[in-house]
């Protein structure tokens, strides 16, 4: 299983970056895919969610309405469109695939955002 997350970078307040993560080693698209973040001494959280089925989504409060999950299930990728960045979404964010719910799942390596002006 691999995982590799890419388009991170340095973004300005209220700019936008998309960040994807290209899978294989399993069956993508019956997993569920998911984007979490770990800033500077804060635990990881989940930033959103896409599920297998029907592609239903959740997000975290705090980036609902500017953030949207996506996936491409033929190329095994799935997307983070963030939109409005504001320096608090600055952190490592992370890729990860499960086949259940409660399954801790695969990681991919991170990638760094960075909002700063």
């Amino acid at each position: 299983v691999q995982l590799v997350e890419s388009g991170g970078g340095l973004v300005q307040p209220g700019g936008s970056l998309r960040l994807s993560c290209a899978a294989s080693g399993f069956t993508f698209s019956t997993y569920i895919m998911s984007w979490y973040r770990q800033a500077p001494g804060k635990e990881r959280e989940l930033v959103a969610r896409i599920f297998s089925a029907g592609g239903s989504t959740i997000y975290a409060d705090s980036v609902k309405g500017r953030f949207t999950i996506s996936r491409d299930n033929a190329k095994n990728t799935v997307y983070l469109q963030m939109n409005s960045l504001k320096p608090e979404d600055t952190a490592v964010y992370y890729c990860n695939a499960r086949g259940q719910p409660w399954s801790a799942g695969y990681w991919g390596q991170g990638t760094q955002v960075t909002v700063s002006s």
